[in-house]
């Protein structure tokens, strides 16, 4: 009988073990991962970004409670994408609430000089690299690959560290020359030209076609390429 008694014990005891793991994995680290993975979740990343959350520490005076039942979170959908508050709740039969703020940081591919670049410089993988940079500190067209702008010159100084925009390079610069394509569906004539003023990617330029010697308008496609659409 007195062994029936021992097994008894032991059944209840282990019918309590989920119980109580569940009620300790909610300490500090746990409900701060789960605020970070649920803000994660709710952003949706512009092509090519990542994101960088910091969670802010919970006051170590607040005594968490246990809860039995799953966390929920809050994420308040007219935040400005930088700093949120976080909402979790217990939904228990001693429900509780906490509040933490959490800093978004959306990082993009930015095409940057790894060096001090002079004007007129040609630009390759030699001079220029990928870095990450904050959103919302970006201003203007960004460019995120070496490979669209290599061998496109500076128009002007360009410091160390500094993003790469269409502003201050040369696709196609003024006096060279330069293949031009005219496209329709049927057919493509391509010919040579010169450019009579600087063009970088996707803008529209002033081309001389150097046989018939009329001028034309193309948009820059790529390393003097111009493209006229027919």
């Amino acid at each position: 009988m007195k062994q029936i008694n021992i097994f008894t014990k032991i059944l209840f005891i282990s019918a309590l073990i989920p119980f109580w793991a569940f009620s300790m994995t909610l300490d500090r680290d746990y409900i701060e991962a789960f605020a970070k993975s649920s803000v994660e979740d709710s952003i949706v990343l512009p092509s090519k970004g990542k994101m960088e959350i910091t969670v802010s520490s919970i006051d170590p005076r607040i005594n968490i409670q246990p809860c039995n039942s799953p966390l929920q979170a809050n994420i308040p959908e007219n935040h400005n994408g930088r700093n949120v508050n976080v909402k979790i709740n217990c939904e228990d039969s001693t429900s509780w609430q906490l509040y933490i703020p959490v800093r978004i940081h959306t990082m993009l591919p930015v095409l940057v000089a790894s060096m001090g670049i002079d004007k007129g410089t040609v630009l390759d993988s030699s001079n220029m690299t990928i870095e990450y940079l904050d959103q919302n500190m970006i201003r203007g067209e960004i460019i995120d690959e070496i490979e669209l702008i290599s061998g496109a010159r500076a128009k002007r100084k360009i410091s160390n560290g500094s993003p790469i925009s269409k502003s201050n390079i040369c696709l196609v610069c003024k006096g060279e020359s330069v293949t031009i394509m005219a496209k329709s569906k049927q057919l493509t004539i391509k010919t040579a030209g010169i450019a009579l003023k600087d063009g970088s990617l996707g803008e529209q330029i002033s081309v001389k076609n150097r046989r018939s010697g009329k001028t034309v308008i193309g948009r820059v496609e790529a390393l003097n390429k111009v493209v006229i659409n027919l």
